[in-house]
């Protein structure tokens, strides 16, 4: 099951399970805004910056 970070990597901002994000293929994430600043492109790996899929909260 994909791990749904809570914070970005860069900036530590939160991020909710509905709130846009990017991860790569190792589950690195970051927030849509430090995600772009990068050119979608992971610093830790190089890989490709992808828009995580959103999940809904459990009631």
């Amino acid at each position: 099951m994909l791990e749904m970070k809570v914070v970005c990597e860069k900036c530590n901002a939160e991020l909710g399970h509905e709130d846009a994000a990017c991860i790569c293929s190792y589950e690195c994430t970051f927030c849509a805004d430090c995600a772009s600043v990068m050119d979608h492109t992971c610093p830790n790996c190089g890989g490709e910056l992808l828009q995580r899929p959103t999940r809904k909260p459990v009631n």
